[in-house]
């Protein structure tokens, strides 16, 4: 470093499992630019989990506004352009960034896939590749050394819940079911949790489930205790509740990834939609099962991989 305190941008607009992947990257940049000032471009639903990320000074909400909004683009242009930023990581990647830096960073250092950047990432299709191997490449193409890109921690993330836990009569150690997924995306759902968690409740254990928006009635129609606080868990208490689970069972979801990107004990059901090597959700501790299609998936099979998992005190099935 030459002494001058630079300013960073780094783009990463969404979705939730994306976020939760890019935290290794950005304590790598973090690490890369000591001394530096570090601002987060992303969505507001996003805004929270940036604004805790020890990795990071300053979080700048785009709302995604359509491209043809003019006045929209310009707003966020003229944000941009005052903060005189010297380099952008461009974790995002898609044409929507790609705009922006034709837009707005004319001559600016950029870290991407942007056609004519400074530091192009140069795998021939990067979006084929390992969604972490991909962070790890495009920062490697950039200069950036990176420890963690490949191992994000996102524990820093977990609330004490655990007066929240005891109103609801529940100790540490239970298993954990994440049913849902986004609404517009019912084949990322297995539809046999509620057998499944009727057969580990036979078996003595303690089964919660933790409800998205969109998720209530789906929830309700299992076996156990559905967690809502009154509403919907925040992500930092959703990651609260994940510490204190002794697995997690869920689809291909953000708050499965969070799970396993948490270094949790579970297990990730993937049908055919995208394959478990490209999310990169496989950790230390947490496996995936993958099919072609998840209303195949049975029970026996899961249950099976629990027991795997957790060991030999449960009866196979």
């Amino acid at each position: 470093m030459d002494g001058h305190r630079r300013h960073i941008l780094v783009i990463k607009h969404g979705a939730l499992g994306d976020v939760i992947q890019c935290e290794g990257a950005l304590r790598d940049i973090r690490a890369h630019h000591q001394g530096d000032d570090i601002t987060v471009l992303t969505e507001p639903a996003y805004a929270k989990i940036m604004q805790c990320c020890p990795s990071i000074d300053h979080v700048i909400l785009d709302p995604r506004a359509p491209r043809w909004r003019l006045d929209k683009m310009w707003s966020l242009g003229k944000t941009l352009r005052a903060a005189g930023f010297d380099m952008v990581y461009d974790l995002q990647n898609s044409a929507r960034t790609a705009d922006y830096f034709r837009w707005f960073f004319t001559g600016t250092n950029w870290s991407g896939t942007a056609p004519g950047c400074s530091h192009p990432h140069k795998a021939p299709n990067p979006k084929s590749i390992h969604s972490l191997q991909r962070l790890e490449g495009q920062l490697n193409d950039a200069g950036v050394t990176c420890q963690h890109t490949t191992r994000p921690d996102l524990s820093w993330m977990a609330a004490d819940v655990s007066a929240f836990l005891e109103r609801e009569n529940l100790d540490p150690g239970f298993i954990l079911l994440i049913p849902g997924s986004s609404a517009a995306h019912p084949q990322k759902r297995w539809p046999h949790y509620a057998e499944l968690a009727a057969q580990l409740i036979e078996a003595g254990h303690t089964i919660v489930t933790v409800p998205g928006p969109d998720e209530l009635d789906l929830c309700t129609t299992i076996p156990g205790t559905t967690l809502t606080a009154g509403s919907f868990l925040g992500w930092f208490d959703l990651a609260g509740v994940i510490a204190e689970a002794a697995f997690i069972v869920g689809n291909d979801t953000g708050p499965t990834h969070l799970a396993a990107h948490m270094n949790r004990p579970g297990v990730a059901l993937f049908g055919s939609h995208t394959s478990v090597e490209k999310t990169g959700i496989a950790r230390e501790n947490f496996d995936a099962i993958e099919v072609d299609d998840l209303s195949a998936l049975s029970v026996g099979r899961v249950y099976n991989a629990i027991i795997a998992k957790m060991g030999s005190h449960l009866n196979s099935v």
